[in-house]
């Protein structure tokens, strides 16, 4: 840039901008125009962000030197790129120069003649008065801004500036680069100058960072070449992580990052495990050697076992002579380095340990016991900063990128490509060491090949495990319980089969002989699994090592050597039994067992016997198991697999016998009631039917099997299956027990909690105050001291957060807290709620006067609180009085009434000396007198003789009235001339007023406040922590010694704050969101106003206070912002209690000297800095900054709003940046960054490091808290959602909950997940969202609580559970990320915690708010994502090798809790359509007729009606409701749970749960079989959301629509050709619950829909669905936009389908031509002929019809142009050749007309047959060219099936009172609410 010589410019910007302006590439807007919005560079030009952020901050002072600022960012933009060949780029430089064109005619200088001169004055300006002066003053997150301005300053002033440039201003700057790179900075400012902060003068932290700066003795790396920097002010190595950096090459950020993350956690531990804080002074603490070993022991006790598994040596060695802690910290933190920049690789922990074990090993050679003073870095940087990211895990990350490529995100099958356990698995063998080496080489399993291939692997080999689609999982995962069913089931029916019938038959010998084929059951049992072992796993075959494949094999050989056995001996023993050796004596009558069938039976069993005793040496068991010797893996070889994990996993012997006893109670009653209910009843009629000769069958088809198959399917199926019923009762039994015991619904309701409210007090002096050990017992507070002071503090807190969310009011806040000025009285003063009224009633009972003292004492005390409100007016009273008196004449009148009053109280005569009646007039003019002092200064001569007229009628009445003896009180004064002079100044004292207020409240409440507070989610957030504190928690540390922990809370593009815009918006009814949340929460609207002091007199005048209402709004939403103001409860709460705990220790003398220094805020403020860390992972923050979308923007504004309102909160992000490479291309590079708010309107960025590649690999939600992760702290992380919310009085039990990670009552294994109860706040919305919330509740409470204890299978089901972070952190995460296998992350967490020797537990005394959906679709979509989830889970490795992990029992709790379920929820269903399909052909087939003929055998349909039973109260969701009525029943008592239940059931609870499971159903079974399932995100709509028709039709078509029409086509027949026993209550009962769910399927979409029957929406919703079918052409189209787009992609899953899926759907597509099979031979149109040509007919006519149509389409499509004429001569012919085909059949062949329509019901299905077959041959049927006309016959289908569903719809849209009724149906939860929902729904 050309300058004067002068000093000056030659005008700089005239160079420029004096030529020709050039057009960058992306510059113009769609429309041509550049907007003149905010400057906000891309991301590749990130380097000018504080240049222009600093001269926005000086704009004010001098816009020429900002101008001159932007001129330098604009400079090096174009140096930056040139070419502005980045996205972005051009359109940025472009408005750049607009802006620098304007402003350089408009901005002048000020300071100077020169731009040169302007700057440096300027510079050395700001310079003083901001950084010098300020440097003293401010804080270092006030003063960073500042220093980044005058950094910037320099830089301009360096560009502007000749040659001739003052050395002063270089020094100067180089000192200002310093302190700069310093202020930027997270929790601990370690490198700041001036000042010491409050957190760095803990001692703790102290202590910590000059253990880390301690490195002294430790040899040096030899800088590299390339890296060493001009001047060398200061040592490279500062500490030893500056040792670590130098050494292996981790990035700069990464140091610092982990640097604070050891510090915070030495310092935490130190606090909780070192010396006792208060017995020593710690202001020069130092971190004890326990401290550094236990967390020793906790990061590296993965990479131990790792070692000792593969029986290695572990790397971490420590040299003899150490004589400091160096060694320990610097192996912490090489892992912790490692950990932190490992990016994706974090997913696999043990290749974590590949890596640190080989660093490790380099590290102790090189530094710890090097003889060297230097020593050359093993892993040179080469001048870059990420050389350990490129050398180290940029090639596992290839690896698992292209992996994650092959996987066509998911949708390829599993067994094609490795996801991250297979991977990490590779290095579960000693094998990985020898194939891989150092660095790692993974050319061996990547190894390419021809181009064909884009990933280029000749060979792919699964590890240990091979994800394959089929059912088969099942059986193969749970062996042990379907062979203990199956073998139930036989040995049943074998005895039931005896002619007696009774259990007793098994002591018969031939009974008993055939009880024992069980084994050979056992043994083909065994075989199949043997078989399923090595046919599904053969694809890991190649990874397995020999002696796994050997045992396989082995293993497969020995079944088959059974298989042949068992049944060869069996057949001996029937043959020859009595000629064998008898073995065993006679123990069962006069049967002798000595056979050899016998003895190979125990043989057999052998193994299995050993197992069981060793059941009862469970420790002996599980040690053996996990051990690694030899010895023990060749006991254990043949039973269990070499695995790294799930090794061991017994459960102590008392925590197995309650396990045990659960289902050994709940399997004899199951086996109990199949056998005599479902089995028995069967038998007999079986018998009858074999041994009877039946000829009345019509059929072709082995008539006899079908028949039996017919009548004992459905029975079997119930069978496998009713036990999930079972499970759910006891489970529900037992849950409300435990409840019970647990001392919920101690305090269930308002008035219970005012009858235990006065040991509410001492119940939190016992939990929540903290026990100070140390303390002398002199000084000590005893366990059931009341803590008052506490108890208030934290309980006003508690009031004060309900009135700022405006749950409560003024008038409620103030009835609701305890005064400031508690212990001014000899009585706590209680909250005013519980005195309300007792005064007035105190003044009634003295006004009869005729009592004695002690009847009148007896009489006030009967009500405790009576007595206190007497105590506490009778003293407020007199100290507001002495505040007022300023003369001591008036103070000794005051003070002889206070003593005649105490004289007459000792001696008992109160109602002799006083005239107790005039009372109220007393009270009356007290009442006058508060309303004066709280009235406030008005006009000071007015209210001074209001006061003094008022104090002289109260003395008048006291002692002229109310005193018998007054005289010696007053001694001749003038009662007008006392009280002449009052004390004003205390009446606009706080304290003061307070008192008045209150007093005011207990004298003038008369109307009850039972009601207190009104609004009721206040009342049960109240009444729930009041009854918190009776249950059993782990008292409260003190704050200084409770464990740190942090939250994460992953973020995508949800909704962050409602905006102004989306409030008012109105939808198509008229409904604005704004509007909809006045009319469902008008109490808390109300509160909104009276807080903010505002009462709007229109509606225009609202938009006023939209910075009030939007944030008001949004609370009431599952919005970001929400979710953040209650995660940031726990903060407030840490710092309340830190407050507390200082004032305690303050009394007794036992504050440390740092911490006298500071304030006690600023210190409590720094105690929670470093007990707690928040951070948001939004994931595209950084590109919704940079976005253009206003909405995208609005998002980063007001993300960046939050953290600017809470300053601790912390935001991560992926940022992606583009750049230009060395050759001209662009690259993207990836980056985890951590920001914070500073000042008031921008972000910080703190942490910046780099990442291999895109993190975004597997599922995102895990992805996106994996790369977060890394910036949490502590020793607990909790998972939070962005739909979940806290409240500050569960966060004051955060101390308590944590310390269950340190309790010893769980024995050796302690919690390493901790469960919380969640509080669902959704439910009150409408009734859909009351069933989903109450089944959700039921799940989070009773649920989880019996799955904890007694059965020790809880896992983590999402949030809100809270991990032990560092054990989590070294073995995974807290989520699993796989592709697809993965869906549902969260439980994969829990699978991974216990399988690695972890434990979950759950706690009910802690809750966490919980958003769910509200909305019919939503619902649906997460139903179908979780089943598609639990579908996935029935696929892994983990829910394997827990099925043969756990033992027998806890696998049963296993399997029944999880992927059990959903199984049984689909065998439910398909037990309906064996039913119906089987009642099809026993009519069809004429067994009916046979049936009638013969009652005998209509007895066997009753055991199958009792078996279908079961089905249908599981069916009709009882099932789930149940657990909801037990927990209502614990908590609120069974009379609220039966009116919860009537009013479910009235509301169509049923008819949800029974759609649901048809959603469950159908999204289980098809992604098991075709997968094709991604992450579904769920809205977050309200509830006034009318879907219209064709949204529905295209949700549930498949799901539940074509399944309704086919039972319903089913029960037609059935009922059409039917006549058996209809009369049968049982029958009508299960018929009445199939076509309950035919309506649900059908139906329940629309039901539960929003204005559904208006008949307005129904018209529209017609319109829209017949434009929607009407559209053809399906490319490029969303499946919103036209039908065939929709069709295409809901048949898409059978593109990447293997061939055995398909074949499996074509079979099953073949149950359609049943319908065909028996109508036709129904028609009787070949004179009741049964031959094979009559079906072979009918299908021949089908085929000639689709032919024709066929060739009359092809016709069409070429020659319809010209010839259309002839074309409708021949459509003519064909309606003629129809219309004759019809009179032939009707006329000549006597088919009646209902003959006619079972035609077209047997032909319709026919055809959808053929559209099902033809869309799973869809590439054969392309072939072919048919596929045009397969898609007609779709669309034909889809528009009648929307045709019949419309007609009702239409028809009862009709009628008014349909609509009205839906919405009493949908909303009377709303409307017990007092919320006018018609009015809603009408807009008004």
């Amino acid at each position: 840039m050309p300058m004067s010589s002068g000093g000056g410019t030659s005008n700089p910007r005239r160079a420029y901008f004096s030529m020709p302006r050039e057009r960058y590439p992306d510059e113009e807007d769609e429309d041509g125009i550049i907007e003149d919005t905010e400057l906000v560079p891309p991301t590749s030009l990130a380097p000018i962000v504080p240049i222009l952020r600093a001269a926005d901050e000086i704009q004010a002072d001098n816009p020429r030197v900002a101008y001159l600022c932007r001129f330098v960012a604009w400079e090096k933009a174009r140096a930056i790129d040139p070419a502005a060949s980045v996205r972005g780029v051009g359109r940025f430089q472009a408005r750049l120069v607009q802006r620098l064109e304007k402003e350089e005619m408009e901005t002048q200088r000020r300071l100077a003649s020169t731009d040169v001169k302007e700057v440096q004055r300027f510079y050395e300006r700001y310079c003083n008065k901001q950084i010098e002066e300020g440097v003293q003053t401010r804080k270092p997150d006030g003063i960073a801004t500042y220093y980044q301005t005058a950094s910037v300053l320099f830089d301009v002033l360096k560009t502007v500036t000749p040659e001739k440039f003052r050395p002063q201003f270089v020094k100067y700057g180089k000192t200002l680069e310093k302190e700069k790179a310093s202020l930027h900075y997270n929790i601990l400012p370690l490198n700041i100058s001036g000042p010491t902060q409050p957190v760095m003068d803990i001692p703790e932290i102290k202590a910590a960072v000059q253990l880390l700066r301690s490195v002294q003795n430790l040899p040096q790396p030899r800088p590299s070449p390339a890296s060493v920097p001009e001047e060398i002010d200061e040592p490279i190595i500062c500490d030893l992580f500056d040792l670590l950096w130098q050494t292996f090459g981790f990035q700069k950020s990464n140091v610092e990052n982990q640097k604070e993350h050891l510090i915070l956690l030495l310092a935490n531990i130190e606090m909780s495990e070192g010396s006792d804080f208060h017995q020593v002074e710690k202001y020069d603490c130092t971190i004890h050697m326990n401290v550094v070993n236990h967390l020793m022991s906790k990061i590296f006790q993965n990479y131990i076992s790792w070692c000792r598994y593969l029986k290695l040596e572990s790397n971490i060695k420590i040299p003899i002579a150490a004589t400091t802690q160096q060694p320990e910290l610097l192996y912490i933190g090489l892992y912790l380095l490692i950990w932190g920049e490992a990016s994706n690789v974090r997913f696999m922990p043990e290749y974590l340990c590949y890596i640190f074990h080989h660093m490790a090993k380099d590290l102790y050679h090189l530094v710890l016991n090097g003889r060297e003073s230097c020593f050359d870095p093993p892993i040179q940087n080469g001048g870059s900063d990420d050389a350990f990211l490129k050398l180290v895990i940029q090639p596992i990350y290839d690896i698992i990128q292209k992996e994650a490529a092959t996987s066509r995100y998911g949708t390829v099958s599993h067994s094609k490509w490795r996801n991250y356990d297979d991977l990490n698995e590779y290095f579960w063998s000693k094998n990985c060491f020898e194939q891989f080496g150092w660095p790692a080489d993974f050319r061996s399993i990547n190894k390419t090949e021809t181009h064909a291939n884009p990933i280029g692997r000749q060979s792919m080999c699964k590890t240990n495990f091979v994800e394959v689609r089929t059912f088969l999982h099942l059986f193969r995962s749970f062996d042990r319980m379907w062979a203990f069913l199956t073998l139930s089931f036989q040995a049943m029916v074998i005895i039931a089969w005896n002619p007696s019938g009774s259990l007793s038959a098994i002591f018969k010998p031939d009974v008993f002989r055939n009880v024992l084929t069980i084994f050979i059951t056992a043994a083909f049992l065994n075989f199949l699994q043997a078989t399923f072992d090595i046919v599904l796993n053969w694809k890991a075959w190649r990874s397995l090592v020999c002696s796994q494949k050997i045992r396989y094999i082995l293993k497969f050989f020995v079944a088959i050597a059974w298989l042949i056995i068992l049944p060869t001996t069996y057949i001996i023993s029937i043959q020859n039994h009595t000629r064998l050796v008898k073995l065993f004596g006679n123990h069962i009558g006069n049967f002798q067992s000595g056979s050899v069938y016998n003895f190979t039976a125990f043989l057999y069993m052998l193994p299995n016997i050993f197992s069981a005793l060793f059941c009862v040496f469970l420790p002996i068991k599980r040690a053996l198991e996990r051990s690694n010797s030899s010895i023990a893996r060749f006991i254990f070889w043949w039973t269990q697999p070499k695995l790294y994990v799930a090794r061991g996993m017994y459960e102590d012997t008392y925590s197995f016998l309650k396990y045990a006893l659960f289902w050994i109670l709940l399997l004899i009653c199951k086996l109990a009631f199949s056998f005599y209910v479902e089995i028995c009843p069967l038998v007999g009629p079986t018998r009858k039917f074999l041994f009877s000769e039946r000829e009345n069958h019509t059929w072709h088809l082995p008539f006899l099997y079908c028949v039996i198959i017919t009548l004992w399917a459905p029975v079997v199926m119930v069978y496998f299956i009713d036990t999930q019923i079972w499970y759910a009762i006891f489970s529900a039994l037992y849950g409300g027990l435990n409840g019970a015991f647990s001392r919920l619904g101690e305090i269930g309701t308002l008035g219970m909690l005012r009858s235990k409210f006065e040991a509410i007090p001492r119940a939190f002096s016992k939990i929540l105050v903290p026990r100070y050990d140390s303390v002398p017992k002199s000084h000590q507070f005893q366990d059931d001291g009341l803590h008052m002071g506490e108890f208030s503090d934290m309980w006003n807190a508690i009031i004060s957060s309900l009135r700022h969310e405006d749950l409560i009011s003024n008038r409620e806040r103030n009835l609701l807290i305890v005064p400031s000025s508690v212990g001014d009285t000899t009585v706590f003063q209680w909250p005013p709620f519980l005195l309300a009224c007792k005064i007035p009633i105190a003044l009634h009972m003295a006004f009869g006067g005729n009592k004695k003292d002690e009847e009148l004492i007896k009489m006030l005390k009967k009500d405790p609180y009576t007595y206190y409100a007497i105590r506490e007016c009778y003293e407020t009273l007199l100290n507001l009085l002495d505040s007022l008196m300023a003369v001591p004449r008036d103070k000794i009148i005051v003070d002889r009434i206070r003593e005649s009053i105490a004289m007459s109280i000792h001696s008992h005569s109160v109602v002799k000396d006083f005239h107790l009646w005039k009372l109220r007039q007393l009270s009356a003019i007290f009442e006058k007198l508060l309303n004066v002092l709280l009235r406030g200064y008005v006009d000071i001569g007015t209210i001074k003789t209001q006061i003094t007229n008022l104090l002289q009628d109260i003395m008048e009445i006291m002692l002229n009235d109310i005193m018998k003896n007054s005289e010696s009180i007053v001694k001749g004064e003038n009662i007008y001339e006392l009280f002449a002079n009052p004390n004003l100044d205390s009446i606009n004292d706080e304290v003061f007023r307070e008192k008045c207020v209150r007093l005011q409240l207990l004298l003038t409440m008369k109307e009850s406040t039972i009601y207190v507070p009104t609004n009721s989610e206040a009342r049960r957030r109240i009444i729930f922590f009041a009854n918190s504190l009776f249950m059993k928690m782990p008292r409260a540390p003190e704050v200084h010694k409770m464990m740190s922990f942090s939250i994460l809370t992953p973020y995508y593009k949800e909704g962050v704050l409602f905006s102004a815009e989306d409030l008012c918006k109105e939808n198509e009814d008229g409904i604005s969101i704004l509007f909809y949340l006045r009319k469902m929460f008008p109490d808390e609207w109300h509160n909104f106003l009276e807080r903010i002091n505002f009462d709007p007199k229109n509606e225009d005048s609202l938009r006023l206070k939209m910075d009030d209402i939007c944030p008001w709004a949004s609370y009431r939403g599952q919005t970001l912002t929400r979710t953040v103001r209650g995660m940031m409860h726990y903060r407030r709460a840490l710092e309340i209690q830190c407050i507390q705990d200082k004032t305690n220790l303050e009394k007794l003398g036992r504050t440390p000297s740092s911490e006298v220094r500071w304030p006690m805020v600023d210190m409590a403020q720094a105690i929670a800095d470093i007990k707690f860390t928040y951070v948001v992972s939004c994931q595209v923050y950084g590109m919704q900054k940079l976005s253009k979308d206003p909405k995208d923007r609005a998002c980063y504004l007001n993300i960046l709003n939050l953290m600017i309102t809470y300053p601790s909160l912390r935001v991560a992000y992926i940022d992606e940046v583009e750049a230009l490479t060395t050759n001209g291309t662009i690259a993207k590079t990836y980056y985890s960054v951590l920001v914070k708010g500073v000042g008031d309107k921008y972000d910080e960025e703190i942490y910046r490091i780099k990442l291999p590649g895109n993190p975004s690999i597997g599922e995102a939600r895990a992805e996106n808290q994996n790369h977060a992760i890394i910036f949490t702290r502590g020793e607990a992380l909790q998972a939070i959602d962005m739909n979940q919310d806290n409240y500050l009085q569960e966060a004051f039990k955060m101390r308590n909950l944590l310390e269950e990670f340190r309790s010893v009552k769980y024995g050796k294994c302690n919690p390493t997940i901790l469960g919380l109860r969640e509080n669902i706040f959704t439910g009150s919305v409408s009734s859909l969202a009351w069933f989903f919330s109450n089944q959700e509740t039921g799940f989070v409470t009773i649920g989880q609580r019996v799955l904890a204890n007694p059965l020790k299978v809880r896992f983590h089901y999402g949030h809100p559970d809270i991990f032990d972070r560092l054990f989590h952190i070294t073995r995974g995460g807290i989520s699993k990320a796989s592709k697809t296998i993965n869906l549902n992350g969260d439980i994969f967490s829990g699978f991974n915690s216990i399988m690695r020797g972890g434990c979950v537990t759950h706690h009910e005394y802690m809750e966490v708010g919980k958003g769910r959906d509200v909305i019919m679709n939503n619902i649906s979509t997460f139903e179908a994502k979780v089943a598609s989830g639990n579908a996935e889970q029935t696929l892994s490795r983990d829910v394997y090798r827990l099925g043969h992990g756990f033992d027998f029992y806890r696998m049963l709790s296993f399997y029944f809790s999880t992927v059990g379920i959903y199984f049984s929820s689909m065998v439910t269903v398909l037990t309906v359509y064996v039913f119906l399909y089987g009642r099809l052909y026993i009519v069809a087939s004429g067994l009916e007729r046979s049936m009638l003929l013969d009652p005998r055998i209509e007895d066997s349909c009753k055991p199958l009606e009792n078996a279908l039973t079961l089905q249908a109260v599981f069916q009709l969701g009882l099932m789930l409701v149940l657990p909801m009525v037990m927990e209502i029943s614990v908590e609120q008592g069974f009379r609220s749970a039966l009116i919860e239940f009537v009013m479910m059931q009235l509301q169509l609870a049923s008819v949800f749960f029974t759609f649901q499971l048809g959603t469950r159903t159908h999204y289980y079974g098809r992604t098991i079989l075709h997968g094709d399932i991604k992450y579904k995100h769920v809205g977050r709509n309200f509830v006034v959301y009318h879907a219209k028709f064709a949204e529905n039709y295209r949700m549930y078509s498949r799901s539940h629509f074509v399944k309704g029409f086919e039972l319903l086509m089913l029960l037609v027949v059935y009922q059409a050709y039917g006549r058996s026993y209809h009369s049968s209550r049982l029958h009508q009962f299960v018929i009445f619950s199939i076509w309950f769910l035919v309506a649900s399927w059908l139906y329940a979409p629309f039901i539960f829909n929003p204005s559904c029957f208006d008949w307005q929406k129904v018209v529209a919703d017609w319109m829209d669905w017949r434009e929607w079918m009407g559209k053809k052409g399906g490319f490029g189209m969303s499946v919103e936009q036209g039908w065939e787009a929709w069709w295409s992609r809901e048949h898409a899953h059978f593109r990447n389908s293997s061939i055995r899926a398909l074949v499996m759907d074509i079979i099953m597509s073949l149950r359609f031509l049943v319908y065909q099979y028996a109508i036709v031979y129904y028609l009787n149109i070949d004179h009741s002929s049964r031959g094979i040509p009559v079906y072979a007919l009918s299908w021949l006519l089908m085929f000639v019809v689709l032919f024709v149509l066929k060739m009359v389409s092809i016709a069409q499509e070429r020659y319809g142009i010209d010839l259309q004429l002839a074309f409708r001569i021949v459509y003519g012919l064909i309606f003629l050749g129809l219309v004759s085909l019809v009179i032939v059949l009707l006329l000549v062949l006597k088919l009646p007309i209902s003959g006619l329509l079972a035609s077209i019901i047997g032909f319709i299905p026919a055809g959808w047959c053929i559209l099902l077959i033809a869309q799973a041959c869809c590439p054969l049927v392309k072939a072919a060219r048919m596929w045009d006309s397969i898609v007609r016959l779709g669309r034909a289908y889809d528009d009648t099936m929307g045709f019949i569903l419309y007609l009702p719809i239409g028809f009862l849209s009709l009628f008014s009172f349909v609509s009205e009724l839906q919405t009493v149906l949908l909303f009377s939860k709303a409307s017990t609410r007092g919320i006018q929902i018609s009015r809603i729904l009408a807009g008004q």
